[in-house]
């Protein structure tokens, strides 16, 4: 019997991968994956989960590239199809993270900038979000402060065009286990440590350029410390 309910227990994690807001998945998710998690860390007052990077895929690792693009230095490329993030550099370098990026029918692509920067950003799910997941059975929290069971994770960086807000954001996660596939709703989001790295390197104005196949033009990683 209690081998039974530990698979169960598996089978529900798993299928509540797909489900990536979901504040029950979310509980569920982080006991089925505990091995990517390793504990706590105190930020502004608050606490944010660490990823056990030993558990990662060394591709989806924070590391320093060769990369040729026509951005400008300092400016953000998503290649939401190789799941990286580029935060291009000079002499035809980048910092490349890996990311999870939209499910099928919830991916976007275009141009925007960073129009808000957030520590500890609040969750503010949409009404047709919250409406998806109560038609499956899952009750959404009309908001949710900072802290470590928070889907947007330590930083948040808020992304607007032309016609003001997107609605996207890049962010980080309450699943480390999710980067490197289409999970997300839309969003860009990154390992919390990733995140915290990124909101330091971009100012409020940031270029950000989503495309579908870039990463084919970016050289073997070389990994940096």
């Amino acid at each position: 019997m209690r081998q039974n309910i530990g698979r169960r227990a598996v089978l529900r994690g798993v299928a509540a991968l797909g489900a990536t807001l979901a504040m029950p998945a979310y509980a569920g998710r982080a006991l089925a994956n505990p091995k990517f998690l390793r504990g706590l860390a105190a930020d502004n007052g608050k606490q944010y989960k660490l990823t056990n990077f030993e558990a990662i895929d060394p591709r989806w690792k924070r590391q320093m590239v060769k990369y040729f693009s026509d951005e400008p230095v300092g400016s953000v490329v998503v290649d939401t199809r190789h799941h990286f993030l580029y935060w291009i550099w000079e002499n035809k370098t980048a910092i490349r993270y890996g990311v999870g990026v939209g499910k099928e029918g919830f991916q976007w692509f275009g141009r925007a900038y960073v129009a808000r920067k957030t520590r500890w950003p609040r969750w503010v799910p949409p009404q047709e979000m919250r409406d998806r997941e109560a038609a499956k059975g899952k009750i959404l929290p009309e908001f949710m402060d900072g802290g470590p069971e928070n889907p947007l994770g330590p930083r948040a960086l808020y992304l607007h065009n032309e016609k003001g807000d997107t609605g996207y954001r890049i962010h980080g996660t309450v699943a480390p286990w999710s980067i490197g596939t289409n999970a997300s709703s839309g969003c860009i989001r990154m390992f919390n440590e990733d995140a915290l790295d990124l909101y330091r390197r971009c100012p409020i104005g940031t270029a950000v350029l989503v495309l579908e196949h870039i990463a084919d033009r970016a050289a073997q990683a070389v990994q940096t410390e």
